[in-house]
């Protein structure tokens, strides 16, 4: 096991730029654990985005077709949950992807003559970059204004800014990325930026068939492998890395009694991997956890509102009851 104290994470510094400095510092602290781990958050980088976009257009993954079917039937209900119709507010989306649901939102939204300004945020420079030439032609009266950043780093920063009410959304089940602590944890870290009264969209996995979960994260055509598998493209051509891509595979599990999909890099054989400078064993047969897509049951969404500070205001099923779309409002 390496340990951080068994190497200078400020050493490669010359080979590695500022601005990938966190990116280093996250890759080489995530693969010294047991087991070894990779924040999925860096899957997105420009290949990584347009892959993403791929596994969203696959048959096998469900999850967007459910929650487009929420969004597409089911705005004006949506809109109407939302303090019973005050439409004076400001809504922020975290992790907008290219806005092919909440789209249909900001559409209704504008038909309904609400006094909104939408503000998507995420991590990714490509996605916001991409937001700022999609929505003006395609929501010509939409006042809006695309931030780069951690969620919360950014989300700290603009809240200081004067506002009106808040409502805060965060679809694709991007809160199934976290263990059901984290997501507590998360969700009551949100509460803390709100004020009484503002509240969340958020958009939730819910347990079903594991057969047509696990599909979901290891379709078909291979796209979620390509994906996976991006992330050490990514770590060798930013951080000046050697991994040989052809000696790791993807593989993922689905736990139905924990609710938690969780996806892997298998290595293939033994290998000294060096990442700027670090060298980084590996054993075959070892896995590195990339990443989790958690499952909930209604009763546990419910409960985590109330955990986390909010009223379970409304919820929002698709017709086969995969998806859940809630409603919370900040107490």
């Amino acid at each position: 096991m390496i340990e951080e104290g068994d190497f200078n994470f400020y050493e490669p510094q010359y080979r590695v730029g500022k601005e990938n400095r966190d990116f280093y510092l996250d890759v080489i602290r995530g693969l010294a654990q047991v087991p070894k781990r990779l924040p999925s958050k860096y899957f997105y980088d420009k290949n990584g985005d347009r892959l993403f976009q791929e596994i969203m257009a696959s048959p096998d993954y469900y999850l967007t077709r459910c929650e487009m079917e929420i969004f597409t039937c089911q705005a004006k209900e949506i809109i109407d949950s939302l303090s019973a119709g005050d439409l004076d507010f400001e809504l922020i989306e975290l992790g907008p992807g290219n806005c092919a649901k909440s789209i249909h939102l900001l559409r209704a939204l504008v038909a309904a003559n609400a006094s909104f300004n939408y503000v998507p945020i995420d991590i990714s420079e490509n996605v916001i970059s991409g937001l700022q030439s999609f929505l003006p032609g395609n929501v010509p009266e939409l006042r809006f204004k695309g931030l780069a950043g951690d969620y919360f780093d950014t989300l700290a920063f603009h809240c200081l800014l004067p506002a009106t009410r808040r409502v805060v959304m965060c679809l694709g089940a991007n809160i199934g990325n976290m263990t059901v602590a984290e997501s507590n944890q998360f969700c009551k870290q949100l509460r803390g930026y709100l004020q009484p009264g503002d509240q969340c969209i958020i958009g939730f996995d819910l347990v079903k068939h594991p057969a047509v979960i696990r599909r979901a994260y290891d379709d078909r055509a291979g796209v979620t492998r390509e994906f996976n598998l991006n992330l050490l493209k990514r770590i060798n051509r930013e951080l000046e890395a050697d991994f040989r891509i052809d000696r790791f595979d993807h593989y993922c599990s689905y736990d139905p009694l924990t609710g938690a999909a969780r996806s892997y890099l298998v290595c293939l054989s033994d290998m000294v991997v060096n990442i700027a400078g670090t060298d980084i064993p590996f054993q075959k047969d070892e896995c590195i956890w990339t990443e989790i897509s958690q499952k909930y049951s209604k009763d546990q969404i419910r409960q985590m509102a109330t955990n986390s500070g909010f009223i379970h205001t409304s919820e929002f099923l698709d017709s086969r009851s995969w998806f859940m779309d809630a409603v919370w409002t900040a107490v």
